[in-house]
């Protein structure tokens, strides 16, 4: 399908801004300020990337664990999300959600689950949502591949397809559950297949590629909208970290990583040169991108960091819904 050097320009900005935005995480973590662990998107933003330029912004994302790159995408506010890693009371979810409770209504991001496939059956709800209330927004699931092993994927992939949800699944596929290989859980040799047991259509994109994720998705928000049902797109990709801050990955073959790590198959690298040879940007338009983006990253971690923690007497605050 014939792409705008605007849509081109949008899918290569997106994947650069998480990029930066997780390699300032990093450096976050790093200066021992961001509680608990952390699941870095690193590697795989052109999945994010594509999938969010596709949606509008009343279109609904429901996240992972690995979450931080979704919402960003989504268009959430930097500050907010960073001052949120950071426990601040400043952050979207006043600091008591931290990195992988990441929530922003006001941009569709319904939030981030640490339960893996905990996100899939909330998804199905929104999707029902949507249609009950005849809108025609769309949800967005990502999930892992450690995911589709989960009781909760099937229920969830077989109500979508009995309803016709206005749903589009994400399979983010980096080959690992933690530090297991697909190939030891998964008998099917991709997840994409699993989808036929539920009469859900499916595709299988390379994930390093947001242009690729992007026109898979745009077919498939298409037939959401228009009442044609769910759609899965395995989005094969790659984790540049292991699976949290403190694994080392040394479990994945040398030869596989050099692969999927090289520069050739950067999800940055490759979508702008995608965008560099269709006349979308030049390579001064990719600096001045990258500049301004890296500042206002810059900006968001400072704003974090002079944020202030939540009271204790704030603890309860917002458990509990008011009566009505």
């Amino acid at each position: 399908m014939a792409v705008d050097k605007k849509t081109l320009k949008e899918l290569f900005t997106r994947t650069l801004k998480i990029r930066l935005f997780e390699e300032k995480v990093w450096n976050l973590f790093g200066e021992n300020i961001v509680p608990g662990t952390l699941h870095l998107y690193l590697g795989q933003e052109a999945v994010a990337a594509g999938v969010t330029t596709a949606l509008k912004k009343s279109d609904w994302i429901q996240s992972s664990h690995r979450g931080h790159g979704h919402v960003v995408a989504k268009g959430a506010d930097m500050n907010a999300a960073l001052a949120e890693l950071l426990g601040k009371k400043t952050g979207s979810c006043k600091g008591k959600g931290g990195s992988m409770h990441i929530t922003q209504l006001d941009v569709g991001v319904l939030g981030a689950t640490g339960v893996v496939a905990s996100g899939l059956p909330i998804a199905v709800g929104a999707a029902l949502s949507c249609q009950m209330r005849k809108t025609d927004d769309v949800v967005a699931c990502f999930f892992g591949d450690g995911a589709s092993n989960n009781g909760t994927f099937g229920e969830s992939l077989n109500m979508s397809a009995i309803w016709k949800l206005p749903l589009v699944w994400i399979v983010e596929n980096n080959f690992y559950a933690m530090g297991t290989p697909i190939k030891m859980t998964c008998p099917s040799s991709t997840v994409a297949q699993r989808a036929e047991a539920y009469c859900i259509p499916s595709k299988v994109v390379d994930g390093n590629n947001a242009l690729e994720v992007y026109e898979a998705t745009i077919e498939a928000v298409k037939r959401a909208r228009e009442g044609g049902g769910p759609t899965l797109i395995e989005c094969q990709t790659y984790r540049m970290k292991g699976h949290s801050r403190f694994d080392p990955a040394k479990y994945r073959p040398k030869e596989e990583a050099d692969y999927w790590l090289s520069e050739e198959k950067d999800a940055v690298n490759v979508i702008q040169k995608i965008a560099i040879e269709q006349g979308a940007i030049t390579e001064k338009d990719a600096d001045k991108i990258r500049a301004k983006l890296q500042k206002g990253v810059d900006k968001a971690g400072e704003f974090a960091k002079k944020s202030e923690f939540p009271e204790p007497e704030e603890a309860l605050d917002d458990v509990f819904a008011e009566a009505i």
